[in-house]
């Protein structure tokens, strides 16, 4: 599965490790996802996403609702 976040759409960014020797090694940093269950009062029934903190704090300010009706505006089957 990729890391990449339901709600905001994060991805990895890739760039270089340096070493004290400054040798550079390909490395990438993950987006910080977590899978949360959300309860959907209209629907009765839990939703599992996956998502970044940042995607947690969108639910958090505009609601459930708002973010799952504009995730299937998108097309992400839920």
């Amino acid at each position: 599965m990729s890391a990449v976040c339901q709600v905001t759409g994060r991805k990895p960014g890739f760039g270089k490790q340096v070493s004290h020797s400054h040798r550079r090694t390909s490395r990438r940093w993950d987006p910080n996802l977590q899978r949360r269950r959300y309860w959907l009062p209209a629907e009765g029934r839990w939703v599992t996403l996956r998502v970044s903190a940042k995607g947690i704090k969108t639910i958090d300010k505009r609601g459930i609702e708002a973010v799952v009706a504009e995730l299937r505006a998108k097309g992400v089957k839920l």
